[in-house]
């Protein structure tokens, strides 16, 4: 921030560092204009802008430790348990999603023509990585609308950090006997199937294990919409249609709301609990899809995908246990002699066997299947004079 003696308020008295702070955020937070908020303190319009302004350049300066990626295996962990208690995503690291930050620009001339979206309007985006508690921990901002999500992700630094496996490197947990689940974030059908960003399942006709997938992972990347509306909420200066921004200062205007998104959930402040809960925040645009597809995302997928079928078996065991325990039917604690003799106990034993194995090879039949529809019988050779 300028020293006190740069800025004075109407009557001539310098404006305290509280003033200047207060006349920023108000700037920020209402979107109202530099006239309105100048009223409001006795300050003329250009005193507000350069005022926020200078807030901004402050706030890049100082504020960036508020958005970071999780620097501690411990903060990882904690980040992974959040997102599993969610609806059960194992070792999910974040949720990735992208808005429009609406324009008036000029129609003369074909220099604004890039910044024409897709609804036919002038916007910017805004990609943003957000944990369970809806903290953005990694965002990219400064591309035009007319891009796509998949385009924005692939310029982005973290699909740079994240191919080269210096980013979602770390431990990978175990879903069944040899089978491992890597590290990866959620985001929609706007973006590519990824070995560590796994998006839902698309069209009809999905399989059981994939509906349910995709209800899961709904769920689970709803943190990220809900982040993104929040945001616009609290700082309405990029919620509606800004009127002839300066393109180049507009992505450090939405970097600074991020930190103060950011620096409102780091101090619990209450103010965020008692907003209306809301997952809109690109209101009239459309979801477009991406068909770029990673074999070994697709893989990864599937496995995942037939990871909640085994957990549901496994709990449906457990609380059959417990049922039957009191019961007195002395099941667990027959002598193994008497186990043996009990004809009732191995075709019972045989039928729940003759059962699992079934289900297991549907659902082995619907992945093969599956994988076989999107790319091909990989071990049949095809001779294109045959």
């Amino acid at each position: 921030m300028a020293k006190p003696a740069n800025f004075s308020a109407s009557n001539g008295n310098p404006l305290s560092l509280n003033d200047r702070v207060a006349i920023a955020l108000r700037r920020l937070s209402s979107g109202e204009s530099f006239s309105i908020v100048g009223d409001s303190f006795g300050v003329n319009q250009s005193t507000v802008a350069q005022i926020t302004w200078k807030f901004v350049e402050s706030m890049e300066v100082r504020g960036l430790h508020h958005l970071q990626w999780p620097s501690t295996e411990a903060d990882m962990e904690e980040t992974k348990s959040s997102f599993e208690k969610i609806r059960g995503l194992p070792n999910c690291c974040g949720a990735v999603d992208t808005t429009h930050i609406s324009m008036s620009l000029s129609t003369m001339g074909t220099s604004n023509k890039v910044w024409i979206d897709h609804q036919k309007k002038h916007s910017m985006i805004l990609q943003a990585i957000v944990d369970p508690e809806m903290r953005f921990r990694d965002v990219i901002t400064g591309w035009p609308g007319s891009l796509s999500e998949s385009c924005v992700l692939q310029n982005s630094g973290f699909f740079k950090l994240s191919e080269e496996g210096k980013r979602l490197n770390g431990k990978m947990i175990e879903l069944s006997e040899g089978t491992y689940l890597r590290e990866y974030i959620v985001g929609d059908a706007g973006f590519p199937l990824l070995p560590w960003l796994l998006t839902p399942y698309q069209g009809k006709g999905l399989s059981d294990f994939q509906s349910e997938f995709n209800k899961r992972h709904f769920a689970t990347r709803m943190v990220a919409r809900r982040a993104l509306a929040r945001l616009k909420e609290m700082w309405r200066i990029i919620q509606g249609v800004m009127w002839r921004p300066d393109t180049n200062k507009l992505p450090r205007i939405i970097l600074v709301c991020c930190l103060l998104h950011n620096i409102v959930i780091d101090l619990e402040d209450g103010v965020q609990d008692e907003m209306p809960f809301s997952y809109k925040h690109d209101p009239g645009y459309r979801q477009r899809s991406c068909e770029s597809v990673d074999k070994t995302a697709f893989i990864q997928r599937e496995n995942l995908s037939l990871y909640f079928p085994i957990q549901a078996s496994k709990r449906y065991s457990t609380v059959i246990g417990t049922i039957l325990r009191p019961l007195g039917l002395g099941f667990w604690k027959m002598e193994v002699k008497k186990i043996i003799k009990d004809k009732k106990f191995w075709v019972a034993s045989f039928l729940v066997a003759w059962a699992a194995a079934l289900q297991g090879h549907m659902m082995w039949l619907q992945r093969q299947d599956a994988f076989k529809q999107k790319f091909g019988d990989l071990g049949q050779d095809h001779d294109p004079e045959n």
